[in-house]
């Protein structure tokens, strides 16, 4: 844990020297803080829900992408578990595949070559939600309405989507995300 310490703390001195510049997109996030959050909420140890039984590779996976991009690694595992329970073979009615259900024309769009590969599905899924999130301007809300509903809906309506999934959906990744 001393290393890990050690890390930090030279990340701190770098993003120090060199300003606002070395922060992430999201100035309120910069990736000392972002790592340390990972090593306070580890997946082997977290818990959606009490969910104990989370498969922790497959958190271990969406938690890595979420700190890749600079998206809250919860928020991203709330995704990823409404969306498929963690199932890296789940295949919805519609056609979405893996973890974090990716339809075969978005994992295209995002560049990836194995759409039932866990960790390409996942860093395809992480990407897609924060392309979402800068899309809305950060509004967790409409960026989660907008990974289930598409953009487009999302801004017809100004909004969360009047559609019953999406307003479900929305309000379990919420709860998820806490």
């Amino acid at each position: 844990m001393n290393g890990v310490n050690q890390v930090i703390e030279k990340i701190r001195n770098i993003e120090n020297r060199f300003g606002p510049h070395a922060k992430a997109a999201n100035h309120s996030l910069n990736f000392a803080s972002l790592f340390e959050a990972a090593q306070k909420s580890s997946p082997k140890t977290t818990a959606i829900s009490g969910d104990s039984t989370m498969n922790s590779d497959i958190a271990s996976i969406v938690h890595s992408a979420a700190l890749k991009y600079g998206v809250n690694p919860m928020l991203a595992l709330a995704v990823a578990k409404t969306e498929s329970n963690l199932a890296p073979d789940a295949v919805s009615p519609a056609g979405a595949a893996g973890v974090m259900q990716l339809m075969p024309e978005t994992a295209s769009e995002l560049g990836i070559q194995n759409i039932a590969d866990p960790r390409e599905n996942i860093d395809g899924g992480v990407r897609y939600l924060k392309q979402m999130l800068n899309i809305f301007n950060g509004d967790v809300n409409k960026a989660v309405a907008a990974y289930n509903a598409g953009p487009q809906a999302v801004k017809q309506y100004g909004g969360i989507p009047p559609y019953r999934e999406t307003q479900e959906y929305v309000a379990r990744v919420s709860m998820l995300a806490k």
